[in-house]
């Protein structure tokens, strides 16, 4: 399926990045930037995994106080 850049901006990116890799071509120069960029994608650790690690840090805090105030906490921070 080929691959139509309508787009003046991203037709100029392609160029640029096909003379700043040394692709022969603006169509293998595309292909390497994306195959980089889901790479890179992919490494990146999901939402899911992401919030899987901050629920285990709160869980490892403990319950929370439940007669905490938090309204008169706030307060008291801005006391002089």
């Amino acid at each position: 399926m080929p691959l139509y850049i309508r787009d003046d901006e991203v037709a100029e990116l392609a160029r640029r990045t096909k003379e700043a890799t040394g692709a022969k071509t603006v169509t293998e120069a595309v292909k390497v930037a994306l195959e980089k960029a889901l790479a890179e994608a992919k490494r990146e650790p999901s939402f899911q995994q992401r919030m899987a690690k901050v629920m285990a840090m709160a869980d490892a805090l403990g319950p929370g106080d439940p007669n905490f105030d938090f309204k008169k906490f706030r307060e008291e921070l801005w006391e002089e």
